[in-house]
């Protein structure tokens, strides 16, 4: 029983702000603790590889290295087993919203980016490093946020799928245009593509197949619980991790941290809040608006933290690893505004915005 309340808790949306700064301090102790920001950190992807091919050495940070696509995949997995493909193909049919999040993430995003981090960051390295995370559109924690949201969850995927064929296009211009001579390997971007979207989705589409053949939607509906508790878990040991990551470094120098808040904030605040809205008065539903306006939002991290590791000082690297720190919790925050915001921008009152149950799964 003790086991059943504490699930109970973890899918109680109101609580999950403390359940975040729980991790988010459990994360920072580990990291003063083992002082693993003094390891060389292997990157995820080449810790893949490495297991793959036999050649994978288990040592504290090579194992710290694959913590956070576990904790990606433990998120993603769960809103994949709701991803109907006649959605998708109804997604693609959405010309106004895919319009809106192109014109937010190329013509928007950058540029706001770029002007905050003139207003708000004096430090040469650590104004490179936000520009650099404000170049590229998120490829995964957008479609758990969405789904968290209520939010239609094949819509996102849709977008984040044009995203990641677009950014490989468009990330070394924006960076020529906007920082300088910038040299990194596009494969980087399609082999997060793959790791963060592609397996998470593979799987859980043959989930759902299996499960519904089997016992119809009505056996999907029984693991529902189950499956939300694993999304929330994965976000929370993702925090962990990534907290992890750099603690000693956030307790050695917390005014980085404070310097890089303060614009970040501003840009998810304003560019969700902005789509959102234009969401509301262009007649979408609150659905597509939440799936467009977390799209035009977050960032993508991992090819931001790969393009400042091979391509820039420590001091980038650092900032676009601040980077997360800072998304993950305002962007949670986010989630638990749209939908408070859901029946007076869209009259479409939304279970659990009120109440304290985490969303649910998407309508089926």
């Amino acid at each position: 029983m003790t086991a059943t309340r504490l699930l109970a808790k973890l899918e109680d949306f109101r609580l999950l702000p403390f359940f975040v700064v729980i991790s988010m301090a459990i994360g920072i102790g580990i990291g003063k603790v083992l002082s693993i920001s003094d390891f060389a950190l292997t990157p995820p992807i080449d810790a893949i590889k490495a297991i793959a091919g036999g050649t994978f050495v288990l040592s504290v940070p090579s194992a710290i290295s694959l913590g956070v696509p576990i904790g990606l995949f433990a998120m993603m997995y769960p809103a994949m087993t709701n991803v109907r493909l006649g959605e998708v193909g109804a997604a693609f049919r959405s010309p106004r919203q895919l319009g809106v999040v192109l014109l937010f993430n190329y013509l928007v995003a950058p540029f706001l980016m770029l002007g905050l981090a003139n207003v708000f960051v004096s430090d040469p390295e650590l104004h490179t490093g936000l520009v650099l995370y404000g170049l590229a559109p998120c490829i995964a924690m957008v479609i758990i946020f969405t789904f968290l949201a209520k939010g239609n969850t094949p819509m996102a995927l849709v977008f984040v799928a044009l995203n990641s064929v677009a950014q490989m296009l468009l990330i070394p211009v924006y960076a020529r245009l906007l920082i300088g001579n910038v040299n990194f390997d596009v494969l980087v971007v399609f082999e997060s593509v793959v790791l963060y979207l592609g397996l998470p989705l593979l799987l859980g589409v043959l989930t759902r197949l299996a499960v519904t053949r089997r016992g119809g939607e009505a056996a999907m509906e029984r693991l529902k619980p189950g499956l939300n508790t694993l999304s929330i878990l994965g976000l929370l040991f993702t925090l962990i991790v990534m907290f992890s990551l750099k603690g000693d470094l956030i307790l050695q120098r917390p005014g980085i941290v404070m310097e890089m808040a303060i614009p970040m904030t501003l840009f998810f605040t304003v560019m969700f809040f902005m789509v959102l809205f234009i969401g509301s008065r262009l007649g979408f539903s609150y659905r597509d608006a939440v799936a467009v306006a977390f799209n035009a939002t977050g960032r993508d991290f991992e090819i931001a933290i790969a393009i400042a590791i091979t391509a820039f000082s420590p001091t980038v690297a650092l900032a676009t690893v601040v980077g997360p720190l800072i998304e993950v919790p305002v962007m949670l925050a986010l989630v638990w505004a749209a939908m408070r915001l859901s029946k007076r921008w869209f009259g479409e009152p939304v279970v659990g915005a009120d109440r304290s149950v985490v969303p649910e799964s998407l309508p089926m």
